[in-house]
């Protein structure tokens, strides 16, 4: 199965699971990954650029010269990816691999002549392995109900940082710059429901449980970006129902 990864990278060096790439990468052959370095300032590109010589088919790296947020960071990546890679299914993960790179490729199994875009929920059930922190739990329920409301569809967790695209899908998503640094995921599904209308991009997308996710002690989204968060939410609706 034919898959390209991007993975955003900000300041890994200290919490980079190398060794779980490179087992990834020798498991999966066929795989591609594309890091796209946004503007870090430790080392980050030096590991990068050694993952890449390591596995020279399967690697690439892009860096960007500044910071510019997560948003653009897998915007340039899918951009570049659908340039140069011949795949035909497309995801995106975060670097700490909170999500795993194998459950990453299970959800890509998902992807259909009938179902173009499959995203991971965290939602805790007797049989999977889901740690949150309850601030963090309580606050992403309340932010996720409004996004519910916003997009008009039921959805549990549009903020998950693993999501999987058919190519068709790639340009809808990822095209244009996104008004948000770390809200473009609601953006990605604003942009999905106007392309194709609601009712065929409720047919083509598909929310799965993940088996396991872990949360970082060191997230990149600071706490106090919750008083932006809501005027970003606000810039977004207004943008897309217009």
């Amino acid at each position: 199965m034919p898959l390209c990864i991007i993975v955003p990278c900000y300041n890994e060096a200290n919490r980079f699971p190398e060794e779980q790439f490179k087992q990834f990468l020798s498991s999966y052959p066929t795989a591609q990954l594309i890091f796209v370095n946004d503007g870090s300032s430790d080392n980050t590109l030096s590991l990068l650029t050694a993952l890449a010589a390591a596995f020279p088919q399967q690697v690439e790296t892009l860096s960007l010269l500044k910071n510019q947020g997560k948003a653009v960071a897998v915007q340039e990546g899918m951009q570049l990816a659908l340039k140069q890679s011949s795949c035909d299914r497309f995801a995106y993960l975060d670097a700490d691999l909170s999500t795993s790179l194998e459950e990453c490729t299970l959800l890509a199994e998902k992807i259909n002549t009938t179902t173009g875009f499959v995203f991971g929920s965290r939602i805790l059930k007797t049989d999977n392995r889901i740690e949150r922190k309850w601030y963090r739990f309580i606050i992403g329920r309340v932010i996720a109900t409004v996004i519910s409301k916003m997009l008009g569809i039921s959805v549990y967790d549009t903020q998950c940082g693993c999501k999987v695209f058919d190519r068709e899908l790639v340009p809808i998503a990822f095209e244009a710059p996104f008004s948000s640094r770390w809200l473009f995921d609601v953006e990605i599904f604003f942009r999905l429901i106007n392309a194709l209308g609601k009712e065929e991009m409720v047919a083509q997308a598909k929310e799965v449980p993940l088996d396991q996710w872990i949360d970082t002690e060191d997230s990149r989204v600071k706490f106090s970006y919750m008083f932006q968060l809501w005027l970003d939410l606000a810039i977004i609706y207004r943008r897309y129902k217009q």
